[in-house]
């Protein structure tokens, strides 16, 4: 699949999103924070949002990213070869997501690859689902996972299990950025 009509398709599923809870552009400003103007822009497919921007979409339809991006992937078979994962990027931020999981509505957990490149940063507002649990197994580099008051420096091989809760960051080392697998189970 490539990396524009994945985009376009994005931009399509978060369209639909809002007209399906009969939300204006204007309501959803309101709601995520976002401008009238960018939100316009995104879901004309004209710009692509940023990991923080999807997130505050994600938070304000009740959706984890994963599985909006999921929404917009075509149904596979079990087996999901590497050449047709889907890969997601946001410059801006230095981020990578590249779904690793076939999509599937009628499973639970779904697998991401995370690639942070050296000093990135990630910042998330609010967790797209209160409490859900999540995986992160860093591959490679060193990452510090925040939320709220808490904090996690993982090195190469370490595994952290937590709830999702509150305000939430990922930051890769300045030097060694950061390759990561992130399990996300769905209640």
């Amino acid at each position: 699949m490539s990396v524009p009509d994945t985009e376009d398709r994005l931009a399509a599923r978060l369209a639909e999103l809002r007209v399906q809870r009969g939300w204006s552009l204007d309501e959803l400003a309101m709601a995520t924070g976002i401008s009238r103007a960018s939100l316009s822009r995104i879901e004309r497919a004209e710009t692509s949002p940023t990991a923080a921007l999807l997130n505050r979409l994600c938070v304000a339809y009740g959706l984890t990213m994963s599985r909006l991006l999921s929404e917009v992937e075509e149904e596979a078979a079990l087996l999901l070869k590497v050449s047709d994962q889907t890969v997601w990027r946001d410059d801006a931020s230095g981020y990578q997501r590249r779904s690793v999981s076939p999509p599937a509505s009628h499973f639970k957990a779904e697998m991401v690859e995370g690639v942070l490149r050296p000093g990135a940063r990630i910042d998330y507002d609010a967790p797209p689902v209160q409490g859900l649990e999540q995986h992160i197994w860093l591959q490679s580099g060193e990452l510090t996972f925040t939320m709220d008051d808490q904090r996690w420096t993982l090195q190469a091989g370490d595994c952290l299990r937590f709830h999702l809760t509150g305000k939430s960051s990922f930051q890769a080392h300045p030097e060694g950025g950061a390759r990561y697998i992130l399990v996300v189970c769905k209640p």
